[in-house]
C-alpha cells in the first residue's frame, strides 16, 4: 500500500506499530522466539482483536495456539514503515526543538540519518550539534541536491513554515515533516507531515481538567 492511499481508518494502526515494534525488539533481546496477541494487547492496554486487526495490515499472520513469530513480525512492522533503510535527511531551524531532535538517538535507530542542519542565527551557524553542521538556510538548495536529501524535518516558527516549505520543495525534497501549528500547503507529490504540539497540549490539559479534585480546574 503507497502513503498516498493509506486511509485515514488506517492512521491509527500506523501509529501504533512502532510501540509493537519496541515490545518485539526487547522480546527479541531476552531470546523470546513467539509473542500472543494477548500479550501485545495487555502490553499495550487494547483488545487482542485489535492487535491481530493492526499486525495483519502489514500482510504478516500468526498461529493458532502459537502466537507470531517475533523475529518475522519485527521484520513485517519495519518493511510496512520503510524502516529498513536509511533515509538522509535534513534540520530546517536548529533552536532548542530542532537541537532536541539532532539528539533523538532513536530516530538514527529507525533509519532517520541527519546530515545537515540549517538555520538564519549568525551564532548558530557554522556549529556543530550532535555532530551535524549547522548552515545557512541560503545554501540549502544547493546541499539538499548535493547531499541527495529526500526527508526534511522543520522547526521554524509559524510565520516563515510555507517560505521555507517552498524553499525545500524548490530545492527537490520529496517528503517534509513539520513540527508546527501553522497549515502549509505543499504540491501534491510531496508527502506531508505536521505534528502539531500545542494540539497534543491541548487535549492532554483538557482531560487533566477534567480528572476531578487533583486536576487543574477551579
Amino acid at each position: 500500500m503507497s502513503p498516498k492511499t493509506l486511509k485515514i481508518d488506517k492512521l491509527p494502526t500506523i501509529r501504533r506499530l512502532p510501540a509493537y515494534l519496541q515490545i518485539l525488539r526487547a522480546l527479541s533481546a531476552k531470546g523470546e522466539e513467539f509473542v500472543s496477541s494477548a500479550f501485545l494487547a495487555d502490553r499495550m492496554q487494547i483488545e487482542a482483536i485489535l492487535v491481530r486487526k493492526d499486525l495483519e495490515l502489514t500482510g504478516i499472520s500468526g498461529t493458532p495456539r502459537v502466537g507470531f513469530r517475533v523475529r518475522d513480525l519485527v521484520t513485517a512492522i519495519e518493511k510496512f514503515l520503510g524502516w529498513g533503510r536509511v533515509l538522509d535527511t535534513c534540520l530546517v531551524g536548529a533552536g532548542q526543538l530542532g537541537a532536541a531532535l539532532l539528539g533523538h538517538r532513536e530516530l538514527n535507530q529507525f533509519g532517520i540519518r541527519i546530515v545537515a542542519a540549517f538555520d538564519t542565527d549568525p551564532e548558530k551557524i557554522g556549529s556543530t550539534l550532535h555532530g551535524v553542521t549547522v548552515f545557512p538556510l541560503s545554501r540549502i538548495e544547493e546541499l539538499v541536491k548535493r547531499l541527495t536529501i529526500l526527508l526534511a524535518i522543520v522547526c521554524v516558527p509559524a510565520d516563515v513554515a510555507q517560505a521555507v516549505a517552498d524553499q525545500l520543495v524548490q530545492a527537490g525534497i520529496q517528503a517534509i515533516w513539520m513540527f508546527s501549528s501553522v497549515n502549509v500547503t505543499v504540491p501534491e507529490h510531496v508527502i506531508f507531515q505536521r505534528e502539531d504540539l500545542l494540539s497534543g497540549l491541548a487535549v492532554l490539559c483538557a482531560r487533566v481538567a477534567r480528572s476531578g479534585p487533583t486536576g487543574l480546574s477551579t
